[in-house]
């Protein structure tokens, strides 16, 4: 018997469902590959400080860095290079105060690094945080009275520092404060203010999570007292995940966001199940940080943890990933396996 025909003798009749034939070579498995990752799916954030010439590695964010205008339009001229779409932009004032006056100043760090951004890279879409938490002095997402952080009167704050990103040629509003209600008021205050076409991409399941907690080092943002519990989301809740959602997207959302990605990928999948506006999710510092210590230990492999990383965000549903990650996954996903890895 020829050798063959006796393989073929052992197969086992009994066996109705071989789901290992489309995985027998490479090019079968990419026929067949469900979730695609492209560059396009990628949105790179970016820290901004004041100064010149300033490049300063962020401790807790292996290869992120602290980054000046300057510096930060030539980072964004490699981003476009690699044909990431889009960044998005937190600043780090040089003085703070209790009215975050900094976050609606006309020459505040973010719109001086807006204009230089589009000046230099017009195609580039350019995406602002709008929060109060690295303008405050105290370093909450709000207005503090008495110990507490007041709603009501943050959205007035937020509704000058949206108009003014818009002003100075912002692309798109990300508001991630979580009070109730921002939404819409940025939506009207942004209309009245004649920018009826500037997007807002909303946090709206963001999570009292401890993933964030080199980004806090990064945008120097950690609250002085207490912590977000009274305005970020109990990480125990799914079903109120939905209700957020369903309110930003009726205040006026054009897209939403689950933050953060890794630990709350059910959030993300049932969402997507849910609602037909693009979806982002934010594979914040801190799960970047996890797996790049991990690989740059020796645990893991780099180049495939990281890619499985953002693939699995992309399953769940994400269109648009935010993460730290997009210039090695834009090199990878264009077939520059030599440029090594930021993180390592």
């Amino acid at each position: 018997m020829k050798p063959g025909n006796a393989l073929l003798a052992q197969v086992r009749e009994d066996v109705l469902h071989r789901t290992r034939r489309t995985r027998e070579t490479a090019t079968l498995r990419r026929m067949v590959r469900e979730t695609r990752l492209a560059v396009d799916n990628l949105v790179y954030p970016m820290f901004v400080v004041e100064g010149r010439g300033v490049k300063q590695e962020i401790s807790s964010m292996p290869g992120q860095h602290q980054l000046s205008v300057d510096k930060l339009v030539e980072e964004c001229r490699e981003a476009a290079a690699l044909r990431i779409p889009g960044v998005i932009l937190f600043g780090i004032p040089g003085r703070k105060d209790d009215a975050a006056s900094e976050a609606y100043a006309e020459k505040g760090i973010i719109q001086e690094a807006v204009r230089a951004v589009k000046d230099a890279l017009p195609e580039l879409c350019v995406v602002t945080d709008v929060c109060l938490c690295e303008y405050m002095d105290h370093g909450h997402c709000g207005v503090v009275e008495e110990g507490r952080v007041l709603n009501d009167p943050t959205l007035d704050l937020l509704e000058r520092t949206a108009v003014s990103h818009a002003q100075a040629g912002a692309d798109m509003i990300a508001p991630s404060d979580m009070m109730d209600g921002r939404v819409g008021a940025i939506r009207r205050a942004l209309d009245r203010a004649g920018f009826p076409q500037t997007p807002v991409m909303a946090y709206s399941a963001k999570f009292a999570s401890a993933f964030y907690g080199p980004f806090r080092v990064a945008a120097e943002s950690a609250p002085a007292f207490g912590d977000r519990s009274s305005y970020q989301m109990d990480p125990a809740n799914g079903r109120e995940a939905q209700r957020e959602i369903d309110f930003d997207i009726a205040e006026g959302a054009d897209i939403v966001m689950v933050k953060p990605a890794l630990v709350y990928l059910d959030v993300l999948a049932r969402a997507r199940d849910r609602v037909n506006l693009p979806l982002a999710a934010y594979n914040v510092s801190g799960e970047f940080a996890m797996l790049a210590a991990a690989c740059r230990n020796g645990w893991l492999d780099p180049e495939r943890a990281f890619m499985e990383t953002l693939t699995a965000i992309r399953r769940a549903g994400a269109d648009l990933i935010l993460t730290y990650f997009a210039r090695d996954a834009a090199r990878r996903l264009q077939g520059d396996a030599r440029t090594p890895l930021s993180f390592m």
